[in-house]
């Protein structure tokens, strides 16, 4: 089965759709980052602007002693 994806432009949309599908016994899942976090991370992936860090040795990753 395809994935749907939707873009309401306010509160009242989301809230609308929510219930749609409520109705229709439909499993909704929302995306848990906001839209303008996602691009700025994309944004600064794109232009080079960020810091790999290693999750078993974040200090040494950040340069923290």
């Amino acid at each position: 089965m395809k994935t749907l994806i939707m873009h309401p432009q306010n509160k009242e949309q989301v809230i609308a759709l929510k219930a749609l599908a409520k109705a229709m016994k439909i499993n909704v899942e929302m995306d848990p980052y906001d839209p303008e976090f996602i691009a700025m991370v994309k944004t600064a992936e794109k232009n080079g602007n960020y810091m790999e860090i290693d999750p078993n040795n974040v200090r040494n990753s950040l340069n923290l002693k």
